[in-house]
């Protein structure tokens, strides 16, 4: 008799590897607790139901998420076949009814004969058999402190105060320098150097920029490790210039004397290809904070691979907890998937998911366990949450910056974004003749 596997969660992770298992033959007991427990953002008792926007993203393989969901469809993914039969309307972006499109999967899994859907709240991951936790970012509270006390109180975090992100090659470096404070620590960080108008220009435009108002659930994150900038801001005209753009330390190489103020930048990523702005949470609309940013000497230009927020959101600490598979190093008959992994957004919680579920039926049947190449979306975000910095990890979502580099020089964005979807498609469809 087949092992049965554990699923934790029914949204978009938790659906995928629950149907992905099932239509592998094995049996599958997937927890859900609501509606007996519901979370501060859930509105219904469906599963996979979207609590933020109804889009998931853009539908051309030459934006990130769209070659993400071309990549999840070769894998067979239940949630880009439900999107496609309940789309509405959204110019280039894969929008959906989104209560037609939870109705859907929810129908597609109460109905499998290999799913058994249990109604009831987890408290503790099963010590018997494998399991897949995707219990999303409103994981229960008692969940969360059990998952606090077995991972490690210092591995887990509940809100993410995320900093913008912007590709490497958009920034106008003849107006930045590379260093570190005081000299130490060597050209760690790009500092975009600003004079005194220059601030006084960014401040005023920080200060009038329309901000997305926070949920009742969501306010408790406002404390001093993750205080948006616009807020620090409110505080007074000079708090900045004592907070993330304060200049001590700073030599600037081209006047030969400290700036006004200074905006530090940091590699997100071992290749150098994306910069990550330091101290920059923000709650600013996504338009604003293109704008406001872009006032930034040298990021004039920028192009940004993820904008900064602040939310409620359950994560681990993956780049020290998990391998490439999504096992827990501790327990490799665990596996974490979703957004508790500290993938960003809906297709990317949901094709971990998908990763997840194949994992667990390999490890059922004792076979090897696999990760798609670093050259396709999927492989590249298994890379960042598993291999980033642990100190300084932040959850990511699908950007072309994450992705292996050319392996020969491209001119144009459009012409080496068209090469790199067209190798990561190809190079998703080589892997899956090997592992399937």
């Amino acid at each position: 008799m087949k092992e049965i596997i554990n699923v934790i969660g029914a949204g978009l992770a938790g659906v995928e590897a629950a149907y992905k298992v099932a239509n592998k033959g094995h049996k599958v007991r997937l927890f859900e607790m609501r509606p007996k427990k519901t979370t501060p953002a859930h509105k219904t008792s469906l599963f996979a139901e979207l609590v933020c926007s109804n889009t998931l993203g853009g539908k051309e393989v030459t934006t990130p998420r769209g070659l993400l969901k071309a990549e999840m469809e070769l894998l067979n993914s239940l949630i880009v076949e439900a999107a496609r039969k309940t789309e509405v309307p959204a110019g280039g972006a894969l929008a959906v009814d989104r209560e037609k499109f939870a109705e859907y999967i929810t129908e597609k899994i109460e109905n499998h004969p290999n799913i058994e859907v249990v109604r009831e709240e987890v408290t503790e991951i099963p010590k018997e058999g494998i399991t897949i936790v995707a219990s999303g970012p409103l994981t229960s509270d008692k969940f969360s402190e059990y998952l606090r006390n077995y991972l490690g109180e210092k591995e887990l975090h509940f809100y993410d105060a995320i900093s913008p992100i912007v590709y490497a090659d958009t920034i106008d470096y003849s107006k930045c320098f590379w260093g570190s404070r005081y000299g130490k620590g060597g050209d760690d960080y790009l500092n975009c150097p600003m004079t005194e108008e220059e601030y006084e220009r960014f401040y005023t435009a920080l200060m009038e920029a329309e901000k997305v108002p926070l949920k009742d659930f969501e306010k408790a994150c406002y404390f001093e490790g993750c205080m948006p900038i616009e807020e620090m801001a409110e505080r007074g005209k000079q708090t900045l210039l004592f907070g993330p753009l304060k200049p001590v330390g700073l030599i600037d190489p081209k006047t030969g004397k400290r700036p006004f103020a200074v905006v530090q930048l940091r590699k997100e990523n071992k290749e150098g290809t994306l910069l990550n702005l330091v101290g920059f949470q923000t709650k600013l609309k996504y338009p604003e904070q293109k704008r406001v940013f872009r006032l930034i000497p040298g990021l004039e230009n920028a192009e940004f691979a993820r904008f900064g927020s602040i939310h409620r959101n359950t994560f681990i600490k993956s780049p020290k907890l998990l391998l490439k598979t999504l096992q827990l190093k501790k327990n490799p008959k665990v596996f974490f998937a979703g957004q508790i992994t500290g993938v960003e957004g809906y297709p990317e919680s949901a094709a971990t998911g998908i990763i997840a579920g194949i994992n667990a039926v390999k490890l059922a049947e004792g076979k090897e366990l696999v990760y798609p190449p670093e050259t396709t979306m999927i492989g590249a975000l298994l890379k960042y949450i598993t291999t980033a910095d642990p100190k300084t990890f932040q959850p990511m979502n699908a950007n072309f910056g994450i992705l292996l580099p050319p392996e020969k020089k491209i001119r144009g964005k459009r012409e080496r974004r068209k090469y790199l979807a067209e190798r990561a498609l190809e190079d998703m469809k080589k892997w899956l003749e090997l592992v399937y």
